[in-house]
């Protein structure tokens, strides 16, 4: 395997469910703290800079480094893990999946369990199970033996999932790509940013608890009042049977994603126009966002202050919010080659074009 999908396998197995997102943040300050100034905000968002040879627009990239999780609430008499999920999930993805549970003396092995279909009645077997009705079984015979374990209300519980290369060697299947992936592209840029030269002061964020409100976000905007913002994200993938292309056009392997509306932000419209001109004189493939149902970052970040020009890139992702997703390693890379160019391009008199619309 080499450096590259390395770094990746690194971003989808290392954890960090929203409101514990320590382990992936010392994972990427490691990575990027010798080529750039690290800070942080007071929620835990870090922040890496890059400033430029000129006084240019101040830009935040921000990608989100949670990932959907759950929450230990209630330990049952019969030492069984009652939980709340960290972000949105879907019943039917839940059962029987592996589970890490991180306890007071360290990580324990759990599974996502319920009554098995031998037992249920038959207008049981119809309905799909609620997440009310989940548990946990870390393997204890007893509450004082789940306790003694190192179970504890309020400890976190990440999905376990190993990193691989599918068949063509460029899709990828892991954990948490949303959005972890993201996070790659970030670092990506920052490190092209750090070698060349640009006009600005550019802001590499990875902010924490987007999966339950874009707090992160809002913080970290407050923070930094940037200018101008490129959110870095995810969205559903398409080309999969039962998925129409006006639900979701964006397919993996066919270009990053340049969202024109989502449920929590209309893109600024000169910036996307922008991002369209920079790929088609570049030759980078792109597609059309369009989430109904679903926001980003972006959704805080366009309204702080007096308003940030904002524009969301997403890497098309498979099985979005499950134990297992899928991306493809051209959109990864064709994402970090548009968004570095549009970056060095964004000089004061850019910014100034754009702000007119």
């Amino acid at each position: 395997m080499n450096k590259q999908l390395e770094w990746l396998k690194q971003l989808s197995e290392t954890n960090g469910v929203s409101g514990f997102e320590q382990d992936i943040k010392k994972l990427l300050v490691k990575h990027m703290g010798k080529k750039v100034a690290v800070s942080y905000d007071k929620l835990g968002s870090v922040v890496f800079t890059a400033v430029g040879s000129e006084q240019g627009p101040k830009v935040m990239l921000a990608s989100h480094m949670d990932e959907i999780g759950f929450m230990v609430k209630h330990i049952t008499k019969e030492g069984f893990l009652r939980f709340v999920c960290l972000g949105g999930w879907w019943e039917q993805v839940m059962l029987s999946q592996r589970v890490t549970v991180h306890g007071k003396k360290g990580d324990l092995v759990g599974v996502i369990g319920s009554k098995p279909p031998h037992i249920l009645t038959a207008a049981e077997r119809t309905k799909v199970v609620q997440k009310a009705d989940m548990y946990i079984d870390i393997g204890a015979k007893d509450e004082k033996d789940a306790r003694a374990m190192g179970a504890f209300e309020g400890c976190a519980v990440t999905p376990y999932a190993e990193f691989a290369q599918m068949g063509d060697g460029k899709t990828l299947l892991g954990k948490a790509w949303d959005n972890r992936i993201g996070c790659a592209v970030m670092c990506d840029v920052m490190d092209n940013l750090a070698k060349g030269k640009h006009a600005n002061t550019v802001y590499g964020v990875a902010t924490v608890q987007e999966e339950v409100g874009l707090r992160g976000a809002q913080t970290s905007v407050n923070m930094l009042q940037p200018d101008v913002a490129f959110v870095l994200d995810t969205c559903v993938a398409g080309g999969t049977p039962g998925v129409s292309d006006e639900v979701a056009s964006a397919k993996i392997g066919q270009g990053v994603a340049i969202t024109m509306y989502d449920a929590g932000m209309i893109p600024n419209t000169a910036l996307r126009d922008f991002a369209l001109q920079t790929a088609q004189a570049l030759k980078i493939p792109t597609q059309v966002g369009v989430s109904e149902g679903g926001a980003t970052d972006g959704g805080k970040i366009h309204l702080a202050g007096s308003g940030v020009l904002t524009l969301t890139f997403s890497i098309p992702t498979r099985y979005i919010h499950s134990h297992q997703s899928v991306v493809h390693m051209d959109d990864y890379l064709d994402a970090v080659k548009l968004i570095t160019a549009m970056t060095e391009q964004l000089t004061a008199k850019k910014y100034e074009e754009l702000l007119k619309g």
